[in-house]
């Protein structure tokens, strides 16, 4: 059976890691459309990849309807993925991760399509010093952007209530992995701890490093999504390795790998970063995800990547 898949975003650093595994998973049976923007994708992140860029904003919505059509299901991935830039501009944040939201939504419904997988974030989760992470806890944002990802969220659950509209979220902790741009001031600390130790400079980390975070690389993310486009059934899952560790194990980490001995420069905590991230992933175990890469694997493929 043939489908059409559509990755809003698709162009960015999850999105075209995804477009790429779905291109290989079905080459001849399965079209994939990409919808982006190019404000923070690129389109050479889809080099090689056999899938049709429509290049397009979600805050429009006849393009969105028309870019939707006959799509079977539509993976949400566009968004301003920055607590920082959401702070400083949280009317766009709002016209991008709310509205954007909600037309991509009402596009998938007026197109007919059978499900839309929505990218949310651990970040709804806030300062909670509860851990693990679980997804019936109270949301408690600190951001635009995290308010943004929770809206998305409610949205979803109200498309798939009053029309049918089948929703499947999944809350991405701390992704890393191949085509994460370093340069980006959204990039993860991976990216640029990475990139730092291969110029011979000191990464820098905000606070005394003994912050702990749940790693999980793209190649587990994408597999989520892709099992969330058939079996998960709709509702929200935490997507993520289910393992702690601190800033300073991972610069230990990267150097052990690079064989460099590196030591990072401290400096002050920013307000918006939390202490502890840990998710309990057993509502998504029980859908069929399984994340397969460790933290060390994780970075060794995406080290090769930078190194390429």
């Amino acid at each position: 059976m043939s489908h059409k898949f559509v990755i809003t975003g698709g162009a960015g650093f999850i999105g075209s890691n995804l477009a790429q595994a779905l291109s290989q998973e079905n080459p001849e049976d399965s079209q994939i459309s990409i919808v982006d923007d190019l404000s923070y994708g690129k389109a050479e992140n889809l080099a090689g990849i056999n899938a049709q860029l429509l290049r397009g904003s979600i805050t429009d919505l006849p393009f969105l309807r028309t870019a939707f059509e006959g799509a079977d299901c539509v993976f949400h991935q566009a968004a301003i993925a920055s607590v920082k830039k959401s702070i400083e501009d949280p009317l766009r944040t709002n016209e991008v991760g709310i509205a954007g939201t909600l037309k991509v939504l009402t596009a998938a419904r007026d197109a007919g399509v059978r499900r839309v997988v929505l990218a949310s974030s651990a970040a709804v989760y806030g300062s909670s010093l509860d851990l693990p992470k679980q997804e019936d806890m109270i949301p408690e944002p600190m951001s635009p952007y995290a308010v943004s990802k929770l809206a998305g969220e409610h949205y979803a659950r109200v498309f798939q209530e009053i029309y049918g509209l089948e929703t499947v979220v999944l809350r991405y902790f701390n992704v890393f992995g191949p085509k994460q741009d370093p340069s980006s001031e959204y990039s993860g600390v991976v990216s640029r701890f990475i990139t730092a130790i291969l110029k011979g400079e000191v990464p820098v980390i905000y606070g005394d490093g003994e912050q702990t975070r749940d790693f999980v690389h793209v190649a587990d993310v994408v597999a989520a999504n892709i099992l969330a486009s058939r079996g998960f059934r709709p509702g929200v899952y935490n997507i993520a390795n289910a393992k702690s560790t601190s800033l300073n194990d991972l610069v230990e980490m990267i150097s052990k790998i690079l064989g460099r001995d590196v030591s990072p420069r401290y400096e002050v905590p920013r307000s918006t970063d939390i202490r502890h991230s840990l998710a309990d992933i057993s509502r998504a175990r029980s859908a069929g995800y399984s994340p397969n890469c460790s933290i060390e694997e994780g970075l060794k493929t995406t080290i090769r990547w930078y190194c390429r």
